[in-house]
């Protein structure tokens, strides 16, 4: 009797084992991207106050280089560019927001750095949609040329940020005595500098470059050319989802793709015909690439078509047609820049 209840016990746990075995996967396969699809929007971290990245236009829409790239994921994943659900963020809260679930993807003017992009942080970056470094701008009339030159200097920052660390290590490495004065917000750190509470205000240059254009007399601040620090921008997902975090990643490599290989929102229904391999798996003509990532085929010929190629967020919001920041590092591979996508095969 004894040795029959084993045997059953045994057959029992068995089976237990088997169904747990047999549920697992289907468990895990309920991802990011599931849950997306039901709510029917991404939500997205962004900067509400970033003239050029990330702001509220005067009609009270966010805008900006950083917003495109929420909607052209929003675009891939349905289709509909105002499928976004925009989350503004201060610095501060922008990384306890994403390590909380209360947003999809970071894109806020974030640095890639290893505590940021680790396990023990809980975050992964995608890849770098825009190349940057940190910077000091002063008063014109100060006199001050070098970071030699503000020895004695308060130096207006945003905490929470790399900004600090660099800030610190730069000067520490000149032997240049200076007082720091931290604000939460970065629109509070531009306004005291604005105010005279400080005789420089660090950031990347980028940044400072928006926010110059802001102030009331712009031409009365100069950006020193000296860089600080190399800050390599980019969007955030949560630590664990490789599928979401490969489809953030492959929305940015395909826009970058698409200006490589001379795909506009304008001709992309045309090049729909090209003969050329390359084009033909970027818009979904064949290869099946989508589906590889749970979209649909021609997810980045909708993206372009509605927000365009990685050249046209540019110039829409950093070039001539906006802040006027010469592409530099973030002009394509092929014209000597840092930006490259993966290949599409």
């Amino acid at each position: 009797m004894r040795i029959v209840q084993k045997n059953t016990l045994v057959g029992l746990v068995m089976m237990l084992v088997l169904v747990c075995s047999l549920v697992a996967p289907a468990a895990a396969d309920e991802g990011l991207l599931d849950t997306i699809k039901a709510r029917g929007k991404v939500v997205c971290g962004v900067n509400n106050a970033l003239p050029g990245f990330g702001y509220l236009d005067p009609n009270g829409d966010f805008s900006g280089f950083d917003v495109d790239f929420c909607k052209a994921i929003a675009v891939a994943v349905f289709n509909d560019a105002d499928a976004v659900e925009y989350r503004p963020l201060t610095a501060a809260e922008r990384l306890p927001a994403l390590q909380t679930g209360e947003i999809d993807v970071l894109l806020r003017n974030t640095t890639w750095t290893l505590t940021r992009d680790s396990k023990e942080t809980g975050l992964d970056y995608a890849t770098v949609n825009f190349y940057d470094g940190q910077v000091m701008m002063v008063r014109k009339d100060s006199g001050i040329e070098t970071l030699e030159d503000m020895d004695g200097a308060t130096v207006c920052s945003t905490s929470g940020t790399t900004t600090e660390m660099n800030l610190a290590d730069n000067f520490r490495a000149r032997g240049v005595e200076f007082t720091p004065l931290l604000f939460e917000d970065t629109q509070n750190t531009a306004a005291a500098y604005e105010d005279g509470r400080c005789d420089g205000l660090t950031s990347d240059k980028s940044q400072l470059a928006s926010l110059r254009s802001a102030f009331a007399n712009p031409a009365d601040h100069v950006i020193l050319d000296v860089t600080m620090s190399k800050e390599p921008l980019g969007p955030l997902t949560a630590h664990g989802d490789n599928e979401w975090n490969d489809i953030v990643r492959w929305v940015v490599f395909g826009m970058v793709q698409a200006e490589e290989s001379g795909v506009t929102s304008e001709n992309v229904d045309a090049m729909l015909d090209s003969g050329d391999p390359t084009i033909q798996r970027l818009l979904g003509v064949s290869g099946d690439m989508g589906s590889k990532l749970g979209l649909d085929n021609d997810f980045i010929s909708n993206v372009v078509k509605t927000v365009g190629n990685y050249g046209e967020v540019y110039e829409r919001h950093l070039g001539a047609d906006g802040l006027n920041i010469p592409r530099g590092p973030n002009e394509l591979w092929t014209n000597g820049g840092l930006v490259y996508a993966m290949p599409f095969r």
